[in-house]
């Protein structure tokens, strides 16, 4: 069975896991490069870049950008996740992030980092068809809300304000929904999510437009034997938003129209499974702000032998 949810927005990512109705407890680190503009070279790692979460750095002065093709925004996300079934249909979820956000402009490079939003919420099994011999499908429906529970606040030594998406909190409460559609045939399957997600403002009066995400993915799954299990997977990421407000006015900053693909795999021994993925731009609207680049994860998951529910059937 797979259970595949991946949302730069609202933070959600499962990877493939054969422990379908079993609650579990798990990292996540997220790396998300944005660089190179229109017709320029885009790297996974930029020249001076970390991979890893860096030092903080708050005393580079703010200044504009000119297309440089040194320029990059990061986000790093290190993420305690756990999803608990009080039903073998019903499972809650919450999402605890550290971010970490760089950005270089012209030769200034800043960092700062700090617990972000937290995220809430519960998915039902509304089609479970996972015993069949040749056919299997699972669909999942669910929605979401995420806290205001991250610092916006944070300013440079000068005492001037970070922009919205540099902070590690957004300030605002935002909603969400998802659904998830499983389907299998024999060791073959594919996984459908997608997601919508309804932002609010923060006291500044900042935004994010309403956003939305669609996440493929095919897989194989191949038994090595008792204990060990893999899922090698080929993934494909499209994400769209009309990026950041301002008293509800759209700026145009940080539009997002992009479609990424890439490779990962999931490795499972016992109850514990390991997912890694990396995926690149394919394609991307024009815009005038550095491009996506390169979108990287790696996991471990500990899946718990549920044998009650607090829900009976």
């Amino acid at each position: 069975s797979l259970n595949t949810f991946a949302c730069d927005i609202c933070g959600c990512f499962m990877g493939l896991t054969p422990y379908d109705n079993q609650s579990s407890i798990g990292l996540l680190y997220r790396y998300r490069s944005f660089n190179g503009y229109s017709g320029q070279k885009h790297q996974f790692f930029p020249s001076g870049s970390s991979f890893f979460i860096p030092r903080d750095k708050k005393d580079a002065p703010l200044t504009g950008h000119n297309n440089n093709p040194n320029d990059y925004e990061l986000y790093r996300t290190m993420e305690i996740r756990g999803r608990y079934f009080i039903h073998r249909r019903l499972e809650l979820n919450a999402i605890v992030p550290y971010n970490s956000n760089s950005e270089r402009y012209n030769g200034n490079t800043s960092t700062i980092s700090g617990i972000s939003d937290i995220n809430l919420f519960a998915g039902y099994h509304l089609i479970r068809k996972l015993d069949q011999a040749t056919f299997n499908q699972r669909l999942i429906i669910g929605a979401g809300i995420k806290l205001a529970t991250g610092r916006n606040d944070l300013k440079t030594n000068q005492g001037i304000r970070y922009a919205t998406l540099m902070q590690p909190g957004t300030g605002s409460t935002d909603g969400f929904i998802y659904a998830n559609y499983l389907l299998g045939y024999k060791k073959f399957g594919m996984s459908l999510n997608s997601s919508y997600k309804i932002n609010g403002e923060n006291k500044e009066q900042e935004g994010i437009a309403n956003s939305s995400t669609t996440f493929l993915n095919f897989f194989y799954n191949q038994r090595l034997s008792t204990d060990w299990q893999v899922m090698p997977s080929i993934q494909f990421f499209y994400e769209k938003s009309a990026g950041e407000t301002y008293k509800g006015v759209k700026t145009g900053d940080h539009e997002m129209n992009n479609l990424m693909g890439g490779i990962g795999a999931d490795l499972f021994y016992k109850n514990i499974a390991l997912n890694a993925g990396i995926q690149t731009n394919l394609w991307q609207a024009k815009t005038d702000h550095p491009q996506s680049a390169a979108k990287i994860y790696v996991g471990i998951t500990y899946n718990i032998n549920q044998l009650y529910y607090l829900l009976k059937n």
